[in-house]
C-alpha cells in the first residue's frame, strides 16, 4: 500500500480522537450536528450556532493500495483531493460525483451519481467498509458481514444514522483521455430509446463505451453525450476558461466529437455548476473575461447562493422590478426508465426550466438491498437533474409538490438534499419505513441525532 504522506495515519488517528472529543463536549440534551464550512445540501435549515463535531482533521486521503485497487479516505475528503491522489496511479473511484467539493462520505450517506452509474451504479456500492460514529458515540466498523444492518441502511441516511469517518473503496483503472460524442435528437422518445441500447449493450457502433450522461434542451433538442476513455494523444479542449461545456455539446444534427483529459472529464460541469453560473453573470463574455479563474467553480457559486438565501437578495430584485417572489425548484429524481420519456414530455409542458440533465444508473450489485433508497436490482433507471426558480404558485412548494406527485407515480424516487414536501406516511413507503426506525433505535438509541424526515422535510 501506498501512503500518501508519511504522517497520513497519525494525522486521521488524532482527526478522529479531536471528533470524539467534540461529541463528548456536546451535553447530551443537545442534538448532534457537523461543524463543517461547506455544504452541497439546498434544503433551508433552523439556523443553528451551536458547537459541532470536529471534522477538521477527517479532510485527506489516508492510503491508496494500486495493487489492490482501494483507497483509504476520511470522511470528509473531498472527491477533487481524492482524484487528486488516484489518477497519478492511473485510478479513479468508481462514480466521481459532478462537483468537487462534494466528500466522499456526503456522496454515500447521501447519494451521489454520474456518467459511469449506468455501469458502476452508485458511490456507497464501491465501498468495501467504513468506519461510523454512531448518534450513541461509538465508532463502529460496517460492511457487508460487518455491522450489516448498518451499512445497508446508511446510504440516504443523511447523517441521521452517524458520520463516515473512514471509508475503504473500490478503484478502477483509468486513461489518460476521454474521446466525446454528443448525439443529436430531435425527439425525447427517439432519445431514450437510443440511450436503452446504449446501456444495453455498454457500447454505440461497435465501440465500448465507459460513460453516459446527456442535456435535454427541448423536446425536440436533446443530447446523449458518450465517453470513450483512450490514450491516444493528441488536441484536448478546455472548457475552465471562455469556453463553456454545454455550449459545446449544441449542434444542429448529427453527432460532434470531442476529447478531453480524464481530469477536465471528471469535472467537466464543476466550472460552470453545469449551467448555473449563467444566474451569476459569469457566462457574458465579457464579464467572463474579468471573472478569476479561480472563482469559477461550484464552491464558489454556492456562497453566491449562500448569500441570496440568507438576505433574499433574488426576491428583493423581483419585488423591485414589479414581479412575484420565485419558488426555488433544485431537484434530482431518478425514474424507472420506461417511464422517462413520459416524465421529461410533462415536465417541459408544466415546468418552466431548461436545461435539464439526464443521466443512466443502475445498481451494480445484482442482489443489492438498500432500505433507505429503495431500487431494483436488474431495472435501469435515468436521473433527471433541473436547478433553477419558476415564479411561486398559489400553495408553498406548489411546483415542487407536483413535481413529486409526478415521480411517484411514475415509480421514481427523488434526492433528498433539497426541499421536500412529503407526509409522514409517503416519506416512510420511500424511504426505509420500518427498517429506518429499528437500525435508528438500534445505533442511535437517545435520538442524539435528528430523524430522517425531521431534517429532510420539516428542515431542522
Amino acid at each position: 500500500m501506498s501512503v500518501l504522506a508519511t504522517d497520513a495515519q497519525a494525522v486521521h488517528g488524532e482527526g478522529v480522537q479531536r471528533l470524539l472529543a467534540s461529541y463528548r463536549a456536546i451535553p447530551a440534551t443537545a442534538t448532534v450536528r457537523l461543524s463543517k464550512p461547506t455544504s452541497n445540501l439546498f434544503r433551508t435549515r433552523e439556523r443553528n450556532t451551536a458547537p459541532g463535531l470536529d471534522t477538521s482533521g477527517l479532510t485527506g486521503v489516508i492510503a491508496v493500495d494500486p495493487v489492490a485497487r482501494t483507497a483509504d479516505v476520511s470522511g470528509m475528503c473531498t472527491y477533487e483531493d481524492l482524484v487528486a491522489a488516484t489518477l497519478p496511479y492511473g485510478l479513479s473511484p468508481l462514480v466521481v460525483p459532478q462537483l468537487k467539493t462534494i466528500t466522499l462520505g456526503g456522496a454515500v450517506t447521501g447519494l451521489g451519481i454520474e456518467s459511469a452509474s449506468f455501469r458502476n451504479g452508485l458511490p456507497h456500492e464501491s465501498v468495501l467498509e467504513l468506519d461510523i460514529l454512531t448518534g450513541a458515540g461509538e465508532l463502529v466498523t460496517a460492511g457487508r458481514d460487518e455491522h450489516p444492518d448498518l451499512y445497508r441502511a446508511f446510504p440516504n441516511s443523511y447523517g441521521t444514522l452517524g458520520y463516515s469517518v473512514r471509508l475503504r473503496i473500490e478503484l478502477e483503472p483509468v486513461l489518460p483521455f476521454v474521446a466525446l460524442r454528443h448525439l443529436r435528437f430531435h425527439s425525447i422518445d427517439e432519445m431514450v430509446a437510443a440511450m436503452d441500447r446504449i446501456i444495453e449493450t455498454r457500447g454505440y457502433q461497435g465501440v465500448p463505451v465507459h460513460y453516459l450522461d446527456g442535456v435535454v434542451f427541448s423536446a425536440e433538442e436533446s443530447y446523449l453525450c458518450l465517453g470513450i476513455q483512450t490514450d491516444t494523444a493528441g488536441p484536448v479542449s478546455d472548457y475552465t476558461g471562455q469556453d463553456i461545456y454545454y455550449r459545446s455539446i449544441q449542434h444542429a444534427d448529427g453527432e460532434r466529437h470531442d476529447r478531453l483529459t480524464i481530469a477536465d472529464y471528471l469535472w467537466r460541469w464543476d466550472t460552470d455548476w453545469f449551467w448555473c453560473s449563467r444566474a451569476f453573470g459569469a457566462q457574458h463574455p465579457t464579464l467572463r473575461r474579468v471573472w478569476p479563474r479561480r472563482y469559477r467553480r461550484s464552491s464558489f457559486y454556492w456562497k453566491l447562493i449562500g448569500y441570496d438565501q440568507r438576505f433574499d437578495i433574488a426576491d428583493r430584485i423581483e419585488k423591485r422590478r414589479g414581479r412575484p417572489a420565485r419558488e426555488r425548484v433544485v431537484q434530482d429524481v431518478e425514474v424507472p426508465l420506461q417511464n422517462c420519456a413520459g416524465f421529461l414530455n410533462w415536465f417541459l409542458d408544466n415546468v418552466a426550466i431548461e436545461p435539464i440533465w439526464i443521466c443512466p444508473l443502475r445498481l451494480r450489485e445484482t442482489d443489492a438491498q438498500w432500505p433507505l433508497y429503495p431500487l431494483q436490482p436488474h431495472r435501469t433507471y435515468v436521473n433527471i437533474g433541473f436547478w433553477s426558480s419558476v415564479p411561486v404558485g398559489p400553495t408553498p412548494g406548489h411546483t415542487n409538490r407536483l413535481i413529486e406527485a409526478k415521480v411517484s407515480e411514475l415509480g421514481g424516487h427523488k434526492s433528498l438534499y433539497s426541499e421536500s414536501f412529503y407526509s409522514a406516511e409517503e416519506f416512510d413507503a420511500l424511504y426505509g419505513g420500518d427498517t429506518y426506525t429499528s437500525v435508528k433505535k438500534t445505533y442511535d438509541p437517545d435520538s442524539r441525532l435528528l430523524n430522517l424526515y425531521d431534517k429532510a422535510v420539516r428542515r431542522k
